[in-house]
């Protein structure tokens, strides 16, 4: 049976393209949508990109036909064959509805945007049309429920976090196969594995017994030595996910790296130790690129004053702060970072970013790393990584367990739907890390609250 999706206005600004994900169902925008979206198109960061090019989606839309009988999608750039509506609260009503009165008058305040947005919905489905709701706003998907609506998150960028891709496992053997891979370091794999994916062997009789390896584009699993021959910019791996994670990082041939992990698990430490020592030691790249979703935890402080570097100076500060430990510096005094930071920055070894102004770049030959990418859309992600290069290796950190964009969870946003989808790419390798070597108290209170 055919549905009917009514949009909400945080989907169209999650993804521009989410008007044409429907296939050959009907897809109704409330007018209270539009109204929003006039709001939100004199943004110049994402939100105000993806509302400008969903106005001139619909505008082309405009030239089919009458969009409040309805339009085709159907078109040479969408996969979508249905047909699209633009709808006012009073043009889905159908003679006197008492139910309809009695929700008007005592239960929504028809001032708000998203209870008109709901009340078209709801119109809908009291003339028995298949109706489906579909909000990234929770309180708007409960208020949907209660009125008896169909709801459902807009899912077509999700992914099941509680099975999320984590780059590694581990496989009981005999203990003749682990040795024989230490003496040849190569062997032929019996199961199927994801690329770059990495096997931890143990020893069916004595666990401690064990053999780790990558699978590489050969095909082939090579064995990956326990400990570094020399440390990463002073730095050694402290436990087996953390020896991979470094693995992936120092491979040129890996083009994308995703970290997830939880607050002290050294994912933003092994990544800034492994891009200086990929630029000022190896010389692989050109410089660092660092950037960071300008989200706040908490309320937000407002405006900063400054140039723009003394305003992402601000943001940066946990950059700071690893590259600091990393450079062994101790007094920091009243600057915001140590010397040796500062004269990185200034001789543009480091570059740092905002995410706003990524978009348009082209990046060549750099080490890049995007810090808390949790806090992005998988439409945002996809801009930064189209960004890159030839010779630019990205990788992408975060913790989807701390997540400070209302509309993204651990199954939506762009640093988990990434590592998902790339699983099976050459040029991709990720890694989940679990264990926390910050401190005790930070391991503890990771685990605790």
């Amino acid at each position: 049976m055919i549905k009917t999706f009514v949009l909400d206005t945080n989907v169209l600004l999650h993804s521009a393209q989410s008007i044409d994900s429907f296939q050959d169902n009907n897809v109704v925008i409330p007018m209270a949508v539009i109204e929003e979206l006039d709001k939100f198109k004199k943004y110049q960061d994402e939100l105000g990109r993806n509302a400008r090019q969903v106005i001139r989606r619909l505008d082309a839309l405009r030239e089919k036909g009458h969009l409040a009988e309805g339009v085709s999608l159907a078109g040479s750039e969408s996969p979508a064959t249905g047909t699209l509506r633009i709808l006012t609260v009073r043009g889905t009503m159908s003679g006197k509805d008492k139910d309809l009165e009695k929700i008007t008058d005592t239960s929504l305040d028809m001032e708000q945007p998203d209870n008109r947005i709901l009340l078209v919905a709801y119109n809908l489905h009291k003339q028995s049309e298949n109706v489906v709701f579909i909000s990234k706003d929770i309180n708007l998907r409960l208020k949907a429920d209660a009125l008896g609506v169909k709801v459902m998150d807009f899912e077509r960028e999700k992914v099941d976090f509680d099975t999320l891709y984590t780059g590694h496992r581990t496989v009981s053997v005999p203990g003749y196969v682990i040795d024989e891979l230490y003496q040849k370091k190569i062997m032929q794999p019996e199961m199927k594995l994801c690329a770059n994916e990495f096997v931890l062997f143990q020893d069916e009789d004595t666990p401690k017994h064990s053999a780790l390896a990558r699978q590489r584009s050969d095909g082939q699993l090579h064995l990956v030595v326990a400990k570094l021959e020399t440390p990463v910019w002073n730095i050694q791996a402290r436990n087996k996910e953390q020896r991979m994670a470094l693995d992936l990082l120092m491979d040129p041939a890996i083009s994308l790296v995703t970290l997830v992990g939880r607050a002290g698990t050294g994912k933003t430490l092994l990544a800034l130790a492994a891009a200086l020592e990929c630029v000022l030691h190896n010389s692989m790249y050109e410089k660092i690129l660092v950037s960071r979703p300008i989200v706040p935890l908490g309320n937000d402080i407002g405006f900063l004053p400054g140039t723009k570097e003394e305003k992402l100076s601000n943001w940066m500060q946990p950059i700071f702060d690893n590259v600091d430990y990393l450079m062994h510096s101790s007094d920091k005094k009243d600057q915001v970072s140590s010397k040796k930071t500062d004269d990185l920055i200034g001789s543009h070894k480091i570059e740092l970013e905002a995410i706003t102004y990524i978009r348009g770049r082209s990046i060549p030959r750099q080490f890049v790393i995007v810090d808390e990418a949790q806090n992005l859309t998988p439409h945002e992600v996809k801009t930064i990584i189209s960004r890159a290069g030839e010779g630019t290796k990205m990788v992408l950190t975060g913790d989807p367990y701390q997540i400070d964009n209302p509309y993204l969870d651990a199954s939506s946003n762009g640093l988990t739907y990434t590592a998902e989808r790339f699983k099976n790419q050459q040029i991709h390798g990720h890694m989940t890390l679990t264990k926390s070597e910050r401190s005790q108290l930070a391991a503890i209170a990771a685990e605790l609250l």
